[in-house]
């Protein structure tokens, strides 16, 4: 199967920018949340169940998109993922209770886990293992973007003019975005139906769910009975899900896909690797505000700079790729990522901004970097018939390795402060500053895995030929 369309180089452009919006949607209020709760004449931390309810509602129905987008089309799905998005923003906007603004973020998630898994499959089935690279790298770069200036952007637009404009900038970008979607994208079906797998859907979203609340409470409560309980909840349906689906004649998540050794290697491997440097865009700016003192304001300006890295990098990706190939890229730039955490502990406010900013920089640039690589090299390997099912399984784990690297964050920062019999609410920069040092060591622990990379893995995507080999 192949979805036909009529400019190429314009369907990356449209799954980008939904790309944004929906990681933008996971930050962006956080900044804006006393607001919100004085609007809706609520607690501040009562506002909170609006990111958690997003972001559990992501992972539960990112699952079943591929199969969702194999029955009834790509554009149909997609098309209807960012319509539903943008009608939830309006009713985010006009909420008037807490109660209201939880359904509206609810229906938001379902729409913003269809729009990321289908626009990737959008991309995936037309592009050339050759541009695969430079593709990858385009739709990247809005995850890695986006949740580095959305407190910002949610910080200015609340102070100079609403909260409601957060959600209301999403409407002309959705409008837009169904038109284009409706133009150059064809809605060729799979041609298997298979039934759905309402069995490991339910478990599936157990294992997510409870993971994810679980480690929310590890960083708000520490290892509490009730976090380790729905952490204990989640992994046992994780287990439940790998039997089920390997009984199951249609599973909805494909196992068999890890049988393909480059997207074996960035699951495990690169799955690791994401939670830990996930866990930066959540310390540094607590660190910040925290230990440093600084603003709300003036943490986020200081992060923005690992946007600077994570653009910076892009136009020079696909020629580092081409030279030295994914194996040595990932390793040394793995590597880099790792000091680079190790250097964000060693900051200090007699640092001074300008080393502050460069330290950020160097993490930016190793993150987008490492991120691109694995999200490229997932797919070289994958054959069409299988590329529906790779999709949702890497999608579904890259979901999952978001919110826990929020949590492995915030559960160091807990250990450290026990230790010292310290006050969680006032961390220390000694506390900050081994957390990122234990980041960076456990960076260094994923690289393991990419050792197992051939030389020229990955070669039709980064054109990479060893010499050994030539």
């Amino acid at each position: 199967m192949s979805i036909s369309i009529k400019t190429s180089n314009l369907v990356p452009l449209i799954v980008a920018t939904a790309f944004f919006m929906e990681n933008l949607d996971g930050t962006v209020i956080t900044t804006a949340l006393p607001q919100m709760a004085q609007t809706l004449g609520v607690n501040a931390v009562d506002m909170s169940v609006g990111i958690t309810a997003y972001l559990i509602t992501l992972a539960v129905f990112i699952p079943i998109s591929g199969w969702l987008s194999d029955r009834l089309g790509a554009q149909t799905v997609f098309g209807s993922a960012v319509g539903i998005f943008t009608f939830a923003s309006v009713l985010c906007a006009l909420s008037q209770t807490v109660n209201q603004f939880m359904l509206a973020r609810i229906l938001q998630g379902i729409g913003g886990a269809m729009m990321v898994p289908v626009g990737r499959l959008i991309v995936l089935r037309t592009t050339s293992k050759s541009e695969l690279v430079k593709t990858i790298a385009l739709i990247t770069w809005p995850g890695l973007v986006a949740p580095v200036i959305g407190p910002p952007l949610g910080g200015f637009l609340t102070t100079y003019f609403s909260w409601h404009w957060i959600f209301i900038l999403n409407v002309p970008l959705g409008l837009l975005g169904i038109g284009l979607i409706r133009k150059y994208v064809s809605n060729d079906h799979q041609l298997e139906q298979r039934p759905l797998d309402f069995i490991g859907f339910i478990i599936i979203g157990g294992a997510l769910a409870f993971t994810i609340i679980g480690v929310e409470l590890i960083g708000s409560e520490g290892f509490s009975k009730s976090a380790l309980g729905y952490s204990a909840l989640g992994i046992a349906c994780g287990i439940a899900t790998w039997f089920h689906a390997k009984k199951h004649p249609h599973p909805l998540l494909d196992f068999s896909v890890l049988k393909v050794p480059t997207f074996s290697i960035t699951f495990f491997s690169g799955s690791f690797t994401r939670v830990l440097i996930g866990a930066t865009p959540f310390l540094a700016p607590l660190m910040f505000q925290i230990a440093f003192g600084y603003s709300a304001f003036m943490s986020g300006l200081l992060f923005l700079a690992a946007m600077l890295g994570n653009i910076g990098l892009k136009p020079l990706t696909p020629m580092l790729l081409k030279r030295f190939g994914f194996r040595n890229i990932m390793l040394v730039n793995g590597f880099i990522a790792a000091i680079a955490a190790m250097i964000c502990g060693m900051l200090s406010p007699d640092t001074g901004v300008v080393g502050i900013i460069l330290a950020m920089f160097i993490y930016g640039v190793s993150r987008s970097m490492q991120f691109t690589c694995i999200q490229t090299l997932a797919f070289v390997d994958i054959p069409p018939e299988k590329m529906s099912g790779a999709n949702t399984l890497f999608s579904t784990i890259g979901q999952l390795a978001q919110g826990v690297g929020v949590g492995l964050g915030a559960a160091i920062i807990h250990i450290t402060v026990m230790l010292r019999d310290g006050d969680i609410n006032s961390p220390s920069a000694m506390d900050f500053r081994i957390t990122f040092i234990t980041v960076g060591a456990l960076i260094l622990i994923s690289l393991w895995g990419y050792l197992k990379l051939k030389p020229d893995a990955g070669a039709a995507a980064s054109k990479h030929q060893p010499r050994n080999l030539t």
